[in-house]
């Protein structure tokens, strides 16, 4: 059993050295003014740049950033006051940007733990434009981090709330509460490049564990079968007296 034991130990080393986990924290450093009526017009175009990426972007985060449409598009946290449309167009002037740098300390000179910020601007009391810039990972201590799927759609989401005239929530389960951790902290990018390996991994650990178990009850059974040979005569007398 001590060998089961230390194949174990050692599958589970292989996972863990394989899977990123982060704990994320999220602020905005702008918060914008809260608007009940910020567009004068529907569907509001979204733009998602996915061509100009930084070197850690990974291709999921798009899907993450139509999630989190769709999220505001069904009632989000029913708090708006009016049913957004969006609309993906593939230019640059849309009236929403979306966009991503590795990370916003680093990259655009923002306060420590920035996840994302919404910079819009205003016109007569209502929105012209609004620049989303969200990041891919963030440092914690040395160490910078991808930030994995959900988190970036919970980033997203609450970056649109305020391109939709949402300002800060002091409900900790609202997605307009500026601070947070979020639930996965699998690195998609990792994820994406070694999940056929842990796949593998598995596989054979369960092969492994399978053969060495097996084979171990077959030892205690031919064991149990020579002492009961060796020690026990036919009529149940003990030889070794």
């Amino acid at each position: 059993m001590s060998r089961i034991n230390l194949i174990i130990k050692a599958l589970i080393t292989i996972i863990l050295l394989a899977l990123v986990f982060e704990g994320l924290q999220h602020t905005d450093d702008n918060e914008p003014v809260i608007l009940s009526r910020p567009w004068d017009h529907s569907p509001i175009t979204v733009y998602i740049d996915d061509t100009d990426v930084p070197e850690h972007y990974s291709p999921s985060y798009k899907d993450d950033v139509l999630d989190a449409l769709n999220y505001w598009e069904n009632g989000g946290n029913g708090q708006l006051g009016f049913q957004p449309e969006f609309q993906i167009v593939e230019t640059d002037t849309a009236d929403i940007l979306i966009m991503w740098v590795d990370n916003l300390e680093k990259d655009a000179g923002s306060a420590n733990g920035i996840a994302g910020f919404a910079r819009p601007y205003i016109v007569n009391g209502q929105f012209e434009r609004v620049d989303i810039v969200l990041e891919t990972g963030n440092y914690e201590g040395y160490a910078w981090r991808q930030y994995g799927d959900t988190s970036m759609e919970d980033i997203a989401a609450h970056e649109l709330g305020h391109a939709l005239g949402l300002g800060h929530s002091d409900d900790r389960s609202d997605i307009m509460y500026p601070k947070y951790d979020h639930r996965d902290n699998l690195n998609p990018l990792l994820f994406n490049s070694t999940r056929y390996l842990l796949l593998a991994l598995l596989i054979g650990a369960a092969i492994i564990i399978t053969y060495h178990a097996t084979g171990w009850l077959r030892y205690r059974n031919k064991r149990k079968k020579l002492e009961d040979d060796v020690f026990n005569d036919p009529e149940g007398e003990n030889k070794n007296e």
